[in-house]
């Protein structure tokens, strides 16, 4: 049978196959629009149960053929499924479009809205009508005949364009290849480092076994390496070459994802005008918290003015730096985190090699199942070999509450394969939470990373960077699996305005500053030595460091995403260089196209929504204060506001506007001012 058809709520991963792809989708979108014409077809007057509940059901088995395959295209990236992807995408476009544009199926939404059914419903039902509604306004539902008919190949030429621009990034980062012989390459370099380098090497040219002392040893642009070579290289060549092979991504020859962007921008703009909206930001903000560009750029413009002043003195102390140590004049932007690594070693006493000994990935695992034990009262606990994986390393963890009850499960990938999975790290939901009349379903999550793997006897080893990307993640994941909601459309993260959805994931981060959790965790995974307090200490107080720079280098991705979806005619390159010139510290060399590989606005969900990153932020900086002000050191404390932050933050998901659920958690709208406080910048 084919896997994509089984009908089960886990995936059968490890079965799915290229081949598999084109016939379960026809039978899919088959079933679903006959589905969707009998919906239609009915003419009693719609109820919840007669129209949500029979859509959700329609939705799930898009979902169960769907979403595994997409899954699978980032993780286990082949030629032969990524043309299988390419080809069933336009099916699956034109079946989102026939969904969300469904004349009958939206007049039977607005009859519920506007008919005694209406008072029957729960809040969360409510805005699960009303987030339809939206949705329905959003695909074209007001659209007829020749805008009909345009606004879906805008899709589909979208749909595309967006899969291409993903795929060449993955090729570009993938073609480049450095190969390295002499020590004098890889001085600097920790020694976890060159045994990455020393281990993809072999990697690419077996049966070679280069030794991490000796090499030879390969450079590629994974970020693992990439960053590692950009901090650590003494080699001002290597990190130059780097540096300009990372910035010029996607940027040239076939893989060149320039005409891309004009085209995307272009389509996207087009797509505004015919919804009814001046720009693309209007799209993106009818579904986001922030109610206006304005609003999104009266907080960016408060951060920038908090965090100018400061870099510009952070730029002049690593410079100081470099120039004492024996680089003369100015820095370039391939010497700034290398010399601002070197001011953080000798200001704060320690080196990213130091510490990762300290974070074996099974270590961290337990010290946030235990955070998340003590505040929030779940119990997490390995269930490998009963869900079918795509990856032999892949992981899967049950959650269960107080009561011993099961609630939730997740998957963890955590390890880079370069030549098949995409970088990064990101949470996707498998399994929305549903209750209905039929039963209920509980969530399930996948968690992706790309952390180093283990080699021989040594475990995956994180740095404190990754450390807190696997709580960012966990964070994702805790607030899908610990939802209080059975409405799909509305439960977990789905149906929250996207630039909410950041909040509980940086929340979490805020937890690897905790002394407690962070020396519950760090234990060497030789000798099972805790991390000295001085150290951690030291960690706290590196958190503000350089945070002028790093807000900097934000507020440039989100201002120039911002431009170019409110501009009307936009030129890319001359909105790169307007907003560079008031947010680096250093100007971008000439032939910089980090553009070419941003696929956060291109193709990953975040046109005119990157802010979205700094609006949660200040959500989350905020929401901590209140664990605070309670008492970190106190359990009861940390147990009651805990379980608020569950019940609301966590609890509520989309169910509820996030303004009201921050109020409901924080008893007032929040601010930025615990955000600039913890990286130092409101004092200064």
């Amino acid at each position: 049978m084919n896997p994509l058809l089984c009908g089960e709520d886990l995936p059968r991963y490890d079965e799915i196959r290229p081949e598999h792809v084109a016939e379960a989708v026809d039978k899919m979108v088959e079933a679903v629009e006959t589905g969707l014409s009998r919906i239609e077809a009915d003419t009693r007057p719609p109820t919840w149960k007669t129209l949500i509940e029979e859509l959700n059901t329609l939705e799930d088995w898009f979902a169960h053929v769907w979403a595994p395959v997409a899954h699978l295209n980032l993780v286990r990236n082949e030629p032969a499924l990524r043309d299988a992807y390419q080809a069933a995408q336009p099916k699956v476009v034109a079946l989102s479009l026939k969904l969300g544009q469904s004349a009958p199926l939206y007049k039977k939404l607005l009859a519920i809205k506007d008919g005694g059914e209406w008072a029957k419903l729960d809040a969360a039902q409510r805005r699960s009508i009303d987030y339809r509604l939206l949705s329905a306004k959003l695909s074209g539902i007001a659209l007829a005949g020749e805008k009909k008919e345009r606004f879906n190949k805008i899709q589909e030429e979208l749909s595309q364009l967006s899969s291409k621009f993903t795929n060449n990034v993955i090729d570009a980062t993938k073609a480049f290849k450095l190969t390295l012989t002499e020590k004098t390459d890889v001085d600097g370099l920790p020694a976890s480092s060159r045994e990455m380098l020393a281990h993809s090497y072999a990697r690419q040219n077996p049966p070679a076994k280069p030794d991490a002392e000796s090499g030879p040893w390969l450079v590629t642009l994974d970020m693992p390496v990439y960053l590692a070579v950009r901090d650590f290289a003494r080699s001002r060549p290597l990190r130059e070459k780097i540096y300009r092979a990372f910035v010029t991504r996607a940027s040239s020859g076939e893989k060149d994802n320039a005409p891309l962007m004009g085209r995307i921008l272009q389509l996207r703009r087009e797509e505004a005008g015919l919804l009814g909206y001046a720009d693309y930001a209007g799209v993106s903000l009818a579904s986001r918290m922030a109610k206006s560009v304005g609003e999104v750029s009266a907080l960016l413009e408060e951060l920038l003015a908090a965090a100018a002043g400061p870099a510009k003195e952070e730029l002049k102390e690593i410079t100081a730096l470099a120039n004492a140590s024996g680089q003369p004049g100015a820095l370039a932007n391939w010497d700034l985190y290398y010399w601002a690594k070197r001011l953080e070693e000798k200001k704060f006493g320690y080196t990213e090699d130091e510490l990762r000994p300290y974070f074996s990935l099974e270590k961290v695992l337990g010290g946030m199942f235990a955070l998340v034990g003590r505040i929030f009262g779940v119990t997490v606990k390995a269930a490998d070999g009963e869900a079918r994986v795509w990856n032999p390393d892949t992981r899967f963890f049950k959650v269960f509450d107080k009561a011993g009850g099961h609630i939730a499960s997740f998957y963890l990938d955590a390890y880079s394969r370069p030549e098949n999975k995409r970088g990064g790290a990101w949470m996707n939901g498998v399994v929305d939470r549903r209750v209905w009349s039929g039963g209920e379903r509980l969530p399930v999550a996948t968690l992706v990373c790309n952390f180093t793997p283990p080699v021989g006897d040594k475990p995956s080893l994180l740095t404190f960077k990754e450390v807190t990307t696997m709580f960012h993640e966990f964070g994702h994941g805790l607030q899908h699996m610990l939802t209080r909601v059975g409405h799909p459309d509305v439960a977990g993260i789905s149906g929250i305005e996207r630039d909410a959805v950041e909040l509980p994931s940086q929340f979490m981060e805020n937890w690897c500053y905790h002394k407690e959790t962070l020396l519950g965790m760090a234990k060497h995974y030789k000798t099972g030595e805790t991390l000295p307090e001085e150290t951690f200490e030291k960690i706290k107080a590196s958190a503000s460091f350089n945070a002028g720079i790093l807000m900097l280098r934000q507020l440039n991705f989100a201002l120039t995403d911002m431009a170019l979806h409110t501009a009307k005619d936009p030129d890319i390159r001359a909105i790169e260089k307007e907003v560079a010139a008031r947010t680096t510290v250093i100007p971008p060399i000439e032939e910089d196209r980090f553009l070419c590989s941003f696929t956060h606005i291109f193709s990953g969900g975040y046109a005119a929504g990157y802010y979205g990153y700094k609006w949660a932020e200040v959500l989350s900086a905020d929401a901590f204060g209140a664990f605070e002000e309670a008492g970190l050191d106190d359990p009861e404390a940390l147990s009651e506001t805990g379980a608020r932050f569950r019940e609301t933050v966590l609890g509520l998901g989309g169910s509820v506007h996030p303004a009201e659920v921050f109020k409901a958690f924080r008893g007032r709208p929040h601010s930025a001012k615990t955000l600039l406080r913890h990286s130092g910048l409101l004092k200064r």
